[in-house]
């Protein structure tokens, strides 16, 4: 049986933003049938939009799925914040596709180019985006900035006093005292400063005056 565009519409837009049971269950179809509904209305899109026309600043990621062992290219636009392409794979021959589709010309017009620091992204911007300033995405940054901090809070705990070696193998020592304020520092070292309780200012207070 046939679907009309307009249920297809509804179809794919359901398929964004609820959950795959309350979509099959409200409209009725299986969930293959959604994925083809949805490979017709992207086709439809693609034949109209041109998805990676105007692009100056980029970011590039990927994302796994399959519990992790398959893994998605992914490309958005910083000035609108859409996901603008996405391919399989994370290697340089798979970024490769992406910068095909762009052409040289339209990959020598971007400006920016953010992503982590994986050499494959790095060897293949240089190559193919060479005017693009290329930046760290700010998703990375803050999760370095935490790894580093929470290596930084690890080393004051043990050499803080109060930590008591464990009794047995495999259990943890108790703690009391500086180490045991330290110990108990981790979330307020993490949060914004605006999102900061009461208790959690007094602990960063009292961390400054004790382990500047």
């Amino acid at each position: 049986m046939g679907h009309t565009r307009d249920f297809d519409a509804m179809a794919a837009w359901l398929a964004v933003r609820t959950s795959k049971s309350a979509t099959c269950q409200l409209l009725r179809v299986a969930w293959r049938t959604i994925g083809s509904i949805i490979s017709r209305v992207n086709s439809d899109v693609e034949a109209a939009v041109d998805r990676l026309s105007g692009l100056r600043r980029i970011g590039i990621d990927e994302i796994s799925y399959k519990r992790g062992q398959r893994y998605l290219i992914v490309v958005v636009d910083h000035d609108t914040g859409r996901l603008v392409w996405a391919g399989p794979g994370r290697s340089e021959a798979a970024l490769g596709v992406f910068f095909d589709e762009l052409g040289d010309q339209r990959a020598a017009e971007l400006t920016h180019v953010s992503a982590d620091t994986a050499d494959w992204i790095a060897k293949t911007v240089a190559r193919r985006a060479p005017n693009a300033v290329r930046c760290a995405d700010p998703f990375h940054v803050v999760a370095w900035a935490i790894e580093a901090l929470d290596v930084e809070r690890r080393r004051a705990w043990n050499q803080a006093k109060g930590r008591k070696a464990p009794q047995s193998p495999g259990r943890r020592g108790r703690t009391t005292g500086d180490s045991r304020q330290i110990a108990r520092s981790r979330y307020a070292l993490w949060k914004n400063p605006d999102d900061l309780n009461g208790r959690q200012r007094q602990q960063l207070d009292w961390i400054a005056k004790t382990d500047p």
